[in-house]
């Protein structure tokens, strides 16, 4: 099958869009990558005039290579009509000299929604291109905001059932209450005793399990994921970095074609990689700032070369980063290896043996042109949280406080004064404790305690699907080891 994709591990894959979005990882282990993500370029005049569906839909053309322009259109409608609580999908905040990207007006209250209410869209059509009838299970690794956001999207599609790992007391009360809840009768939830890096490993042990594989095919079965890893989550997040800067230029902050710094909270790297491939697209990118929290393996690996996961695991405040193995850095290595998949497997073999890999002189020369990366501790957080809401009586959660304590350290070093995209990746009320006890120095016993006394001190409305948690009884986890995940699919088989 020839199409406008590769594998980061073997060039020799050819794939379609939509074969990559069902797929979700390449036979050789791979991830799927664009062949030249270059070779598309977006007319920033042409965006002005239009609404964020429409965006979309231009922006989108570009990476779903075998879709017509009516299918897209028609996926991008059913996935962003009356499913935000903004008409326009994501919400710019300018407040003074800072921008914050609002990316949590969806049905969960994180960024993840953006692309997660258009994934299962993008995959009905996917099926009907390839004449598809057998059942999908969709693995989904989370370290917090993806799990809900793929329940809540695939959650009772005929066809298709989720099966979704998360690391036992390692999210918010609220993330796990969001995840627990959930009602769909395709939806299966377990906490697995282990970190973040652990249950995306188990997923992708069970996808390069070839005999397993084999067994799945038998009784009618496609295993996919829904994690960042899947091209079709990490293409939608492209729009979102085209419609802050035309935001921008429409509120007169910037001049079409002035260049712009954005700052990302990641800790899959999957976030900021959309932004890179909107700067390959041609939005006018200064620099991308990387934003970590303590588990800062990605701001050592941009300022050092160095990818090292041999590191102590650090539990935060801002769990959702909580990550040691960030998967979409492979996708990267593509393009600073210019496209040598044989270099990409190389560093990948390195990182599974011995946990590390370094860049040679050009790759990281490239690498460090593109990004810069800072890191804060959880005291820092907290003091970010407080202090925006002294200066700005806006209350923020403790992965956008990371990027702001990030913006800071940038400026600081490089006193570099381009206008500053700030990408606000969740609501404070998913993790009402901490930020509570950030900006008003108050022990609670609770959540429900801490939602209050955010409503009372802060403007924002509480977010229904929080809001409806409030009541609801407590559901215990069902747990899940670490060698029992292919065990847990074989239950869903009978």
């Amino acid at each position: 099958m020839t199409g406008n994709y590769t594998s980061t591990r073997n060039n020799e894959v050819s794939s379609t869009f939509s074969n990559a979005v069902l797929l979700g990882i390449s036979e050789s282990g791979g991830l799927f990558v664009p062949k030249d993500i270059h070779h598309y370029k977006i007319s920033l005049d042409h965006l002005l005039s239009q609404s964020y569906q429409e965006m979309a839909s231009t922006i989108l053309k570009c990476f779903a290579d075998d879709f017509e322009i009516e299918e897209i259109k028609q996926c991008i409608h059913s996935a962003y009509t009356n499913t935000f609580d903004t008409e326009d999908v994501v919400k710019l905040n300018s407040l003074d000299d800072i921008h914050l990207l609002e990316l949590y007006h969806g049905p969960t209250s994180a960024f993840k929604d953006v692309a997660l209410q258009l994934l299962p869209f993008l995959m009905k059509v996917a099926k009907r291109k390839h004449q598809i009838i057998d059942d999908f299970y969709i693995l989904t690794a989370t370290s917090g905001d993806t799990g809900k956001a793929a329940l809540e999207g695939f959650k009772n599609i005929d066809g298709i059932k989720v099966i979704c790992l998360y690391p036992n007391q390692l999210v918010s009360n609220i993330q796990e209450k969001q995840m627990l809840s959930t009602n769909g009768n395709n939806t299966y939830v377990y906490a697995v005793k282990g970190n973040f890096d652990d249950c995306q490993r188990m997923v992708k042990e069970v996808f390069n399990d070839i005999e397993f594989n084999q067994l799945c095919h038998e009784k009618h079965i496609q295993l996919t994921s829904a994690n960042s890893i899947n091209i079709g989550r990490l293409c939608p997040q492209v729009v979102y970095y085209f419609y802050a800067y035309i935001q921008l230029v429409k509120e007169n902050k910037i001049k079409l074609n002035d260049e712009v710094n954005f700052v990302v909270p990641t800790g899959n790297f999957g976030n900021i990689l959309a932004g890179y491939y909107a700067k390959c697209l041609g939005l006018p990118i200064h620099q991308l700032i990387c934003a970590s929290n303590k588990n800062d393996v990605l701001t050592e690996f941009i300022r050092t070369g160095t990818y090292n996961r041999n590191r102590e695991f650090h539990k935060t405040i801002s769990p959702s980063m909580d990550i040691l193995v960030s998967s979409n850095v492979e996708r990267y290595l593509y393009e600073c290896t210019h496209h040598n998949t044989s270099r990409v497997l190389e560093l990948m073999n390195q990182l599974s043996e011995n946990g590390n890999y370094s860049l040679n002189t050009l790759e990281f020369d490239e690498l460090s042109s593109l990004f810069k990366a800072y890191a804060c501790d959880d005291m820092q957080t907290r003091k970010t949280i407080q202090k925006w809401f002294n200066q700005s009586n806006h209350i923020i959660d403790p992965h956008t406080a990371v990027a702001l304590n990030s913006y800071h350290q940038y400026k600081e070093e490089f006193n570099d004064e381009t206008p500053t995209v700030i990408l606000s990746t969740a609501s404070c009320y998913k993790f009402p404790v901490d930020v509570v006890e950030s900006i008003l120095g108050i022990k609670c016993s609770n959540e429900n305690e801490a939602i209050l006394l955010l409503k009372q001190n802060g403007m924002e409305k509480i977010p229904s699907n929080i809001e409806n948690l409030l009541n609801d009884k407590i559901l215990l986890p069902k747990i899940m080891k670490q060698d029992e995940l292919k065990e847990k699919i074989i239950e869903r088989m009978e």
